[in-house]
Parts: structure tokens; C-alpha cells; sequence
């Protein structure tokens, strides 16, 4: 089936090219790049353009204007340039194992989405990781993160499990299933079926809350944080404000208490938008 990577970015150019370096070696190889871009300068076009003479994989950049931290409204845009009928998110700050894609596509099923996994990393060690690292898997070595200066702990097994192990894991994990920027996929008409992402959220729990609505519809979710993992490079989060924070625990409230299914504002908001236009 034909597959779609969406991811958003805003200005981290260096770190957005280690993400394309991820998609470039990845062992699955039938799918299509969406860069939803939040409103990045002229340096992060350019990055894009430059990477696109590297790679035989169709990259699109759906770009607009810069109305501080509008994620969901950027994802929804991206949605709709997508061709894919199954859909894979992470984010512009996360490099992908080389297997990320096709255990998305392995684990997927109908009316299911899935819930994958992420290993942060230390700003030094985001800063480290070369083309080289990332073709030769490095980045996902825990022997090379160690030598690097990373302490060992029980969650570098996200990083080390694989087979029946790693399923095993992903059966035993406490951790709740929920929808996760980082790593997350499902077919494209439950994505329309639900309105997409909530475009009056900004920070804090949204996709979460997309995820709330996929399950009020219907959907159930699947854990593969052993499975489907990547790496999570290191920064800042500037844009957050409380109102933002206590906007979004409400939409979210109310999206649980009343079996919420569809965006409120969305997917067909932003088509008739585009249309209109």
C-alpha cells in the first residue's frame, strides 16, 4: 500500500537533515516524505531543496506562514498533500531507525493504529551524530551512545530489543497505548473519518487528544514502543505558555468526557479554507 511520512519542523534545520539522513536508509523504501513545516525561515526551504537532489524518495514541503506553535493546523495541511493510504508521524526532531518504516507497516491492521516508541538523547550526543552515524546505525548502538557519554538504564532495551523479545516487551509494557508525535500511525481514512488534528490546541497533549478521538471512533490502539523506535535529539520548547497548557487540558477533558470524534475546528476547515481560495 502506498505510505506517507509526516513530520512537523520550525527552524531546526541541523536537526531536520539528520531526521532526512534517518528516512534515507530505512530497509522499506515505497513511501513518500510530507515536511510539515510551522513557518521556518529561508534557511530550512533551501535545506529541503538541497536534500531532495539526494534522494530518489518524493519529499513534499507544505510551509505556512509563521502564527507561532500551530502544529495541528500545519499536520492537517500536510494530511491532505499526502498520497499515502496509510500514514506514519514522528517528528522533525526524531531519526528513525532504519527499520522504522517497515515495522509500522509489519505491525499495522485495520481499524487499529499504532502506538510506537522513542529514546531520548543528551544535547551533546544530538549535537555528535554525523551522516556517518546515522548510515552505519550508530545512533541506535547503546555500546556507541555509552562511549558518548550516555548512562545505561533499563530504557536503552528500547534500543536493543527485537523479535520476539520485543514483542514481548510491547505486550508487558505499562505504558498506556496513546497516540505519540514521535512515532504513530493508521490509515488515512480514519484520519478524515475523525476531522484530523484539533486546530484550537496548540501545546500540550495533542496528539494525545487526536488519539482520544481515533478511539472514540472506533479505533484500538496498539503498542509497538519496542518495535518502531527512534531517536529524540535534544532542545529547547520556548513557545509554551500556561494558556496554551490550560487550553489544551480542557479541549482534552472535554474530548474524553463526551466521547468526542470529530475535530471541532480541522481537517475540513482547512480544505474549505483552500478551497476557498
Amino acid at each position: 500500500m502506498k505510505t506517507s511520512i509526516v513530520f512537523t519542523t520550525y527552524n531546526s534545520p541541523a536537526w531536520l537533515e539528520k531526521v532526512l539522513w534517518g528516512f534515507f536508509e530505512q530497509t522499506a523504501k515505497d513511501f513518500e516524505i510530507i515536511i510539515a513545516d510551522d513557518g521556518s525561515r529561508e534557511e530550512t526551504r533551501e535545506l529541503i531543496e538541497k536534500m531532495k537532489g539526494e534522494t530518489n524518495i518524493p519529499i513534499k514541503h507544505v510551509w505556512q506562514e509563521d502564527d507561532g506553535f500551530q502544529k495541528c493546523r500545519i499536520l492537517n495541511k500536510a494530511i491532505l498533500a499526502s498520497e499515502g493510504e496509510y500514514l506514519i508521524f514522528t517528528d522533525g526532531d526524531c531519526i528513525p531507525r532504519k527499520d522504522f518504516v517497515a515495522q509500522h507497516l509489519k505491525h499495522s491492521e485495520p481499524n487499529t493504529y499504532l502506538s510506537g516508541g522513542y529514546f531520548k538523547l543528551p544535547m551533546n550526543i544530538s549535537q555528535d551524530i554525523t551522516r556517518d552515524d546515522v548510515i552505519n546505525q550508530n545512533a541506535f548502538d547503546v555500546d556507541w551512545l555509552i562511549s558518548k557519554g550516555l548512562k545505561k538504564t533499563h530504557k536503552t532495551m528500547k534500543l536493543t530489543a527485537s523479535g520476539s523479545w520485543a514483542a514481548f516487551l510491547n505486550k508487558i509494557s505499562p505504558a498506556r497505548p496513546t497516540w505519540n508525535g514521535h512515532s504513530a500511525s493508521c490509515y488515512k481514512e480514519h484520519i478524515l473519518a475523525v476531522n484530523g488534528f484539533e486546530e484550537t490546541m496548540q501545546y500540550g497533549g495533542q496528539d494525545c487528544e487526536f488519539g482520544d478521538r481515533l478511539v472514540n471512533y472506533g479505533l484500538k490502539a496498539k503498542r509497538i514502543r519496542y518495535s518502531a523506535v527512534c531517536v529524540h535529539l535534544d532542545h529547547k520548547r520556548g513557545y509554551i505558555t500556561p494558556e496554551m497548557l490550560e487550553n489544551s487540558r480542557s479541549i482534552r477533558k472535554d474530548t474524553k468526557q463526551n466521547k468526542v470524534i470529530k475535530a471541532r475546528v480541522g481537517i475540513a476547515q482547512t480544505n474549505t479554507k483552500r478551497e476557498s481560495l
